[in-house]
Formats: structure tokens, sequence, C-alpha cells
């Protein structure tokens, strides 16, 4: 039986949820349809889920459609937890994009369809909430069309919208004005189709159109729009319809190398970590040893001790999963999102969205509550890794990276329910980025010039195209040294990275290794392996930091501030008093359009400044004022550069670096 790993996505409200709901009932997986707003919804089963009515984390449900076992993933919808969608996008066959039909295109809409676009996953559009007041199909169309792709294509029409008799009937070949469009769009892709289009509309008919259509859908080309609602059940057969016809199952190679990726981990009743394993090669075994990569580089070798897989809204258990299919795995103690089980293939690169650009101290409110509270953000960092729990034991600080005030207020709640720490925060701050400003290069040889480490290192740093983030090469022979080796500079150096000169993460680096060299394993005359004449991999791990920075300093690098677009809907009396506070937050208004007596204002404004903006905004447009902003790029500060206090051994100072260094090995039992 074949796979479609379908995705589920929309901006927050939009009723991605329901639509699951209904898809699991149209396929006779549940008896009824659970709500949102009494917290019976199949994969909202988080307490905060049920609580506040929003999905935090993503789940999977399974169904089939005919020959093919659907593996339905729904993800959250308010931006805070985009990096949940983030890990879902690698493992997807196919999405469902959710816009409402009262909202219309909304921030994250946009959002997530440029980032389905760019990756080429096959999309269909569904347009809800067509049965609620102010619902207006065609208006959300021309907003899809002109905002989101020119290459969408409605496939129903609606009537009796914005009331409980709204229906969605479908387009079919009897219908010109459907007919033309859907070849207007399709010869747009395929020159064929353009030269009978253009000699002649009549050589087209309806089945060379469809065969057309369900082929440039699968390529990501086009864009199908369907519309109805969740709740009422209307126009969802036709949307079942487009999901089984036109979106690409998959069957992959079960006999190929095995090669699986993680996007979700999770703690079992006992305590166990559970991988989420997307298997898109070969098939895992229970007791199969695997190897385990990650950052394209090997991690170790893991067990399976249990598989699970999703059917028919259960997840049940398997000795084996073959390519296609996701599973729930047990074994590998240290799993992490993103870990590549078996081969490294070539799955979609993990970074589709932009980092978190906040910054908070986390505080527990009981004295002497610091060792657990930062126990149990580690934990949850295992299910967010972009969390990016930062400890500062000169400070007794504990800092977390965050999208939003919304993932503040779920990360306080989840330490209260889920392990019993009562924390506060204090104000959030922006996360800033380095990037180097030239090229620079160091060296430090073994036993020479101070060099307490049997190891010889050498870097070059050189700034790489933005958005690139850090890469490493090596400029030596392969075989110079052991492979471990090697494998403990490059796991050095994107650590060493996560604190530039100022203390922020650097990218968009490229990172060479110059020199190698070590003391080979040498012995007494009784044969004792002795460490104090050998290079182990905590020399390497110990004198990178110092040669890293020391390249870094000589390139410089240049502070960055995350810079958001904005677009802001006035009325038209309003922009005399908008435009002034606009000029004093920093903001560059880009382009104006007026548009019935709206002004249409985009442009980009520092994310620092989009809090400020959003607090006045109603005050200046009388409560009609619209602001949208989305992470745009990062731009070089004006002014002074701000700083981060370091956390851990500071490799900018050589002389506390290596004595705080001493003491952890010493406190660690030597070098290893």
């Amino acid at each position: 039986m074949h796979t479609l790993n379908l995705g589920i996505l929309a901006h927050v409200d939009a009723g991605k949820t329901s639509l699951t709901e209904r898809l699991l009932f149209t396929a006779g997986v549940i008896d009824t349809v659970g709500s949102v707003d009494t917290g019976s919804t199949r994969t909202d089963t988080l307490a905060l889920e049920k609580q506040r009515g929003i999905t935090i984390r993503s789940a999977v449900v399974s169904f089939t459609l005919g020959g093919t076992a659907v593996n339905l993933i729904d993800t959250p919808g308010h931006p805070d937890f985009i990096a949940e969608v983030e890990r879902v996008l690698g493992v997807l066959d196919g999405a469902v994009l959710v816009v409402s039909a009262v909202e219309g295109v909304q921030p994250q809409t946009l959002v997530l369809m440029r980032t389905l676009r760019r990756l080429r996953i096959p999309t269909l559009v569904f347009v809800n909430k067509i049965d609620r007041s102010g619902a207006d199909l065609e208006r959300t169309l021309a907003g899809i069309t002109t905002r989101l792709t020119a290459d969408a294509v409605a496939m129903v029409r609606a009537t009796g919208q914005g009331t409980r008799r709204a229906a969605a009937l479908p387009c079919d070949g009897a219908d010109p004005a459907f007919t033309a469009r859907l070849a207007e769009v399709l010869a747009g892709h395929d020159d064929r189709l353009l030269a009978a289009y253009v000699t002649d509309e009549q050589a087209l008919p309806y089945p060379r159109l469809a065969a057309a259509l369900a082929e440039q859908t699968g390529r990501a080309l086009v864009h199908p729009v369907y519309a109805g609602s969740a709740v009422t059940g209307a126009g969802i057969e036709a949307l079942v319809d487009g999901i089984a016809h036109l979106l690409p199952a998959t069957a992959g190679d079960p006999e190929g190398p095995v090669s699986g990726t993680v996007f979700k981990v999770e703690r079992g009743p006992a305590g166990e970590r559970i991988g989420y394993l997307r298997m898109f090669s070969g098939t895992v075994r229970v007791r199969d040893r695997l190897p385990v990569h990650r950052g394209g580089a090997r991690a170790g070798e893991a067990k399976v001790t249990a598989l699970r897989v999703f059917e028919a809204g259960e997840d049940v258990r398997t000795d084996a999963v073959a390519a296609g299919r996701i599973a729930r795995v047990w074994g590998p103690a240290d799993i992490r999102v993103g870990d590549t089980i078996g081969e490294a293939g070539e799955q979609r690169d993990g970074r589709h969205f932009a980092p978190p650009t906040l910054e908070t101290v986390v505080t527990a409110c009981r004295p002497g509550g610091r060792t657990a509270l930062f126990a149990a953000l580690t934990r949850l960092a295992e299910q967010d890794p972009l969390i990016d729990v930062r400890q500062d034991e000169t400070r007794g600080e504990i800092a977390v990276s965050l999208y939003g005030e919304v993932q503040k207020e779920v990360i306080q709640a989840t330490l209260a329910e889920e392990f019993g720490i009562e924390v506060g925060f204090r104000e959030t701050t922006t996360l800033h980025i380095e990037r180097p400003a030239g090229t620079g290069a160091a060296v430090e040889f073994n036993k020479q010039d101070g060099n307490p480490f049997l190891a010889t290192v050498g870097l070059r740093v050189a700034p790489a195209p933005a958005g690139s983030g850090v890469s490493f090469r090596l400029g030596v022979e392969l075989g110079s040294m052991p492979y471990a080796f090697f494998a403990a500079v490059e796991e050095t150096v994107h650590r060493t990275l996560a604190q530039g000169l100022h203390g922020w993460r650097v990218t968009d680096c490229a990172v060479e290794m110059t020199h190698s060299g070590y003391s080979a394993r040498q012995s007494h005359a009784h044969a004792v392996f002795d460490k104090s004449m050998s290079s182990t991999g905590a020399d390497f791990r110990g004198l990178t930091p110092l040669v890293l920075m020391a390249a870094l300093r000589r390139a410089g690098t240049v502070v960055h501030e995350p810079v958001h677009h904005f677009r802001l809907d006035l009325p038209e009396n309003a922009l005399g008093a908008v435009l002034p506070v606009l000029a004093r937050l920093g903001a560059v208004p880009r382009t104006q359009q007026v548009s019935g007596g709206t002004h249409v204002l985009e442009g980009d404004i520092p994310a620092a400044r989009v809090h400020g903006l959003e607090q006045q905004l109603p005050t200046l447009t009388s409560g009609e004022g619209v602001l949208e902003s989305a992470f745009d790029h990062y731009r070089p500060v004006r002014g002074p550069a701000p700083a981060r206090p370091r956390t851990g051994p500071d490799p900018l100072h050589r002389r506390e670096y290596l004595l705080q260094v001493q003491r952890r090995l010493s406190g660690s039992g030597g070098r290893s």
C-alpha cells in the first residue's frame, strides 16, 4: 500500500484542527467530530491545548483513502510555534493549507505558502468557514491569487455563504469559466498546452486538462483551491477527492539502504525517549542496530527496541517499518529532533523559517530551584531544540530563546503542570546575530608556544552568503589524523560559534581547517595507555575554541538586528498620525497604495519595535488599523553594537579559559 504523509497547516484559528477532525470522521476513523472549544479533538491531547484551544505540538493520526494510507499531521497555527511546523515540513509528501473565508489571507498564511512553494511541496488550499457570517469566497480567492500565488485554481463554487446552509459545489468540464481558468493556469507551465490553448481551446478536452492538473499539482506548480466548512462538513467530499487524486503518494524503496528522519521527540510514561521517524528508504526492524547521524556527522549507533505505526486512528505495535511510513521508535537513548537514522540521505534541509529573535531569563520562584528548573527546561528542549537553553553559572541565570510572548506563557504553564515548578520571567529582549566582517586565520601547534593541549589546530574564518548558516570543510588530508579528532573539531566549531565576539550567535560563516596534528597513542614499557603522552578528543575540544576565536577576532564581526516586513491597513485620516510614529520607531515605509479610502503601507521595521507599534496603533487609528508583520531579514546595527554576556569558559580571555577548562577536566577525571 502506498503512503501519503499529509500536513495540515494554517494561520491560527483558521480551523485546521477542526478540518482534521472532519477528515477523520469522513474516513470513518471516529464516530463523532470533536470540538476545539470543548477540548475533545483527537490531535490536541495536551492539557494546555485543550485549555487554550490552540495546537502547540504536532500530532499524527491516520486513515485510508482507497489504496492509500494517509498519515495526517496536524501542526500549530500560532507563529510562536513555527518551529514545530518547520520540523514537520521535511517529512511531508503533500499539504493542505487552510484559509478562513472570513479573515482571508493572514500573516502566517503568507509565511507558510512561501515556504511550501520554495520546498516544492504539493499543496491544496482549503477555504474554511464559508458558513460563518462575513464569509466571502470570491474575496478570499482574490487574496489567494494576489498575495499567495497566481497559480491557484478554484475547484468549487459556494452557495448560501454566511449561513448553516452554505454548500460547496464542485466545478467540472461542463463549466466553461472553470475550464478556461484551468487551461490558462496549466498552459503557463506546459508549452504544448500553451500552443493548443493559443491555437484552439477546443483542442484541450477536459480529460486532458484533468490529467495535466494532477501532474502539475504533484510538481507543486499549481494549487487547486477547495472550499467548505469543517464544522458542517460542506465541501469535504470534494477536498477528500482532491487529496486522493491530486497529491502524490509515495511507495519508497523498502529494499534500499535504511534512511529516516526524526521530526519529533517525546517522553513515555517511564521517562524514555520516543522518536517520531519518517522512513525515506529501506526497512527498520526491531532489534536492528543502526548508525545515527546528526548535523551531517555520525553521532553513534542506536538499537531499536520497539516500533509502533499509525493505522486507522490508532498506533499499533509492529516488528518492521518500511520506506514511506511514519513510526514511533523506542531504543535510541540520546535521540534528538533532526537526527537521521541509518544512512544520511538527501532529505530536505531542516531550516525553513527564521530562528527565534527574542530571549528571556527564566527564574525559579522557590529558592534553590535553579537545578530542577534547568533539568526541566532541558527536557523541554528535547521537544523544541530552538528554545536553546543557556545557563550562566557566574550570574546564576538560565535563559531561553523565544518566538513570542505566547510561547513564554506556554513554557511557564508547562513547567508548572508537568514539573511542579513555578517560574517568572525577566523582560523579553531581542536576539541579535554576528556575521564575519572579513577573513581571519589562526593556528596553534602541538607542544609549541605555550599550547597546553596535545593537538595542532589551524582554522580560517570567512564570510558566507546570507542565510547559509555555518559550514565546515577540511583543507587538510582526511588521513592526516584519526577521524574522531576531525569530528571533535567540527563539533566544537559549531558549539563555539554560538557566542561570537559580542556574545551573539555567529552565522553565515565558512570555517576551514588549515592545519592538523596529534600525538600518536603511546604506552609505557608495561603497555598501559598514557593519556599524558597521547592526544585525545578532549585536546581538540579544548584547543579549538582558542584558535577559532583568535581567527574570528582577526576577521572581525558585525552585529545584525532582526527586521520585520510590515503591512499596515489604515483609514485615510490616520496616515498623518502614523507616519511620524513609524519614523520614531525606525520603520521605513517602502510602498504605499490607496484603495477605497484605505491606505496600505508596506515596509521594514526593527523586530524590537514591533510591539511598540502594536500598542500605539489602536489609538492612532481609532481601532481601525490592521498590522501584519513577519521576520524578513537581518541588517547591521546602527550605532554602538549591543553585547550579550558570555556563558561558560571564555576563549577570548586565554588565561581564565585555560584555568576553567583545567578545572573541568580535573573534575571529570582527566582528558578523554
